[in-house]
C-alpha cells in the first residue's frame, strides 16, 4: 500500500498537533457542524476532519463514516498533508496514491473521489485535512473548491481558539495554585506569630490580620470559579464568607444569609467581605445571647448603583458595655470597617435595634459607573457610640 513519506519536520510537526490537546476528545457541535454543512454544500456522502498523528488519522469531526480513525495506511490525508494547497484525487482508482488503499479499491470501501485542504498552524505545520469523499469519481467547481478552502481556514481557527482556552485555562489553575499557597504561608506565619506573642493588643492585631487574609482567600475561591475575573456574584461569596465564618465562631452560633444575586466589581466584595468578617469577629466576642448567638447578613439592591449590606446579631447586651451598647471590639476592628468602606466610597451606620445590635452599610456595585462621585462619608455617629474615633483624614 502506498504510504504517504514522511514529512522532513515530522517531529514539530507532531509536536504541534499534540499541542492541541484534541486527540480523542469527546465529539463537539461546532466541528460536526462544519461536516454536516459541507457535506450538504458538496452534496458528497463523506466529510471528515482528519488529524495526522505518528501512526494514525483521527478524525475530530465526521459525517458519514462510522469509525473513528484509521492507520496511516488507508490515509490518503497522510498524502494530503505534503502538499500546499488542496489535493483533489478525480478518481482514486487511478491514482498510486489511493489505488490499493483499503477504503477506495472496495476491500473496507469503495471511495472513487478525495479532495482534502490542508489544516495548516500558524507557525506552518500541516497537521491534518478537512476532506470531502464521494463514491464516483468526480471534479469540484473552482467555487466548491474555494469553499472547502475557506471552511479548512475556519476549522484551523477553531482548533487554534480552543488551544488557546485550554493555554488560559492551564494557566489560571497555576496562578490558582500559587495565590493559594501564597496566602496559606501567610496564615501560617501569622498563627506562628500570634502563639509565640504574650501582648493583648498583639494578639488582636494579628486576629484582625487573619481575618483580612480568610476574606482575600474567600475573594479569591470565588473569583476562580468563575469566567469573569474582575467581577463576582455576593450571594454565593457570602456563603462562602459566611462557611468559613462557621468553622470559626462558637459551637452554638449559627450564621443567617439573604442576599439578592448582585454582581460586583472584585474590590467592593473585598469591602464587604472584611465588614462582614469583623462584625461577625465582634458578635462572636462581645454579644451575650443566652440561645445562642445569631448573625444574619442580608443584602438588599437600593439603586441603580447601590446596594445595602445589613449585618445583624441577636445580641441582648454586649461584654463590657456601660451606658452605651458597642459594637466593635477594639478600634482596631472599627478602623477595619471604616476604612474598608470608604475605600469604595461607602457609608456605614450602626445602632441596637429590638432584638439585637445592627450595622448597616451602603456600598456601590459598580466602581466604574460613577461611584467615586457618590460621597463615601461615614456616619458622624458611626463607632462614636463605642467610645472610638474616626481614623484621621
Amino acid at each position: 500500500m502506498a504510504v504517504a513519506p514522511k514529512a522532513s519536520n515530522e517531529e514539530e510537526r507532531l509536536s504541534e498537533l499534540h499541542s492541541f490537546g484534541v486527540l480523542d476528545a469527546a465529539p463537539d457541535p461546532a466541528f460536526d457542524e462544519v461536516v454536516d454543512l459541507l457535506a450538504t454544500m458538496l452534496e458528497v456522502p463523506v466529510v471528515l476532519i482528519s488529524l495526522v498523528d505518528a501512526h494514525r488519522q483521527w478524525f475530530r469531526a465526521r459525517h458519514g463514516f462510522v469509525p473513528s480513525e484509521t492507520p496511516l495506511n488507508q490515509s490518503i490525508c497522510s498524502h494530503a498533508i505534503l502538499e500546499d494547497g488542496i489535493l483533489e484525487i478525480e478518481d482514486t482508482l487511478l491514482d498510486l496514491r489511493s489505488a490499493d488503499n483499503p477504503l477506495c479499491c472496495g476491500l473496507t470501501d469503495n471511495m472513487r473521489f478525495y479532495a482534502g485542504a490542508p489544516l495548516i498552524t500558524r507557525s506552518g505545520h500541516r497537521i491534518g485535512t478537512l476532506c470531502v469523499l464521494d463514491t464516483r469519481p468526480r471534479r469540484l467547481t473552482p467555487p466548491q473548491r474555494q469553499l472547502l478552502e475557506v471552511m479548512g481556514r475556519q476549522v484551523m481557527r477553531q482548533l487554534d481558539l480552543e488551544r488557546a482556552l485550554r493555554n488560559k485555562e492551564i494557566l489560571r489553575e497555576e496562578i490558582d495554585h500559587r495565590v493559594k499557597n501564597s496566602l496559606q504561608t501567610v496564615a501560617s506565619t501569622i498563627r506562628l506569630y500570634r502563639g509565640r506573642t504574650r501582648s493583648e493588643d498583639a494578639r488582636e492585631a494579628l486576629d484582625a490580620v487573619a481575618r483580612r487574609v480568610d476574606a482575600i482567600s474567600q475573594l479569591h475561591a470565588e473569583l476562580n470559579l468563575t469566567s469573569k475575573m474582575h467581577h463576582l456574584r455576593l450571594d454565593s461569596y457570602l456563603d462562602r464568607v459566611s462557611q468559613l465564618l462557621q468553622r470559626n465562631a462558637p459551637a452554638d452560633a449559627r450564621f443567617e444569609i439573604d442576599a439578592a444575586p448582585i454582581e460586583v466589581d472584585s474590590r467592593v466584595a473585598t469591602a464587604l467581605g472584611v465588614i462582614a468578617n469583623e462584625f461577625a469577629a465582634n458578635s462572636a466576642k462581645y454579644a451575650l445571647a443566652p440561645d445562642g448567638l445569631i448573625v444574619r447578613f442580608e443584602l438588599t439592591r437600593v439603586g441603580p448603583n447601590r446596594m445595602q449590606f445589613v449585618c445583624r446579631d441577636n445580641g441582648i447586651a454586649r461584654h463590657g458595655a456601660t451606658e452605651v451598647d458597642v459594637l466593635s471590639s477594639t478600634s482596631l476592628g472599627a478602623r477595619l470597617m471604616e476604612a474598608a468602606a470608604a475605600q469604595v466610597s461607602g457609608t456605614l451606620s450602626e445602632g441596637r435595634v429590638a432584638d439585637g445590635f445592627e450595622l448597616r452599610a451602603e456600598l456601590p456595585i459598580n466602581l466604574g459607573a460613577g461611584a467615586e462621585a457618590e460621597s463615601g462619608q461615614i456616619s458622624p455617629k458611626m463607632f462614636a457610640a463605642r467610645g472610638v474615633a474616626p481614623a484621621a483624614e
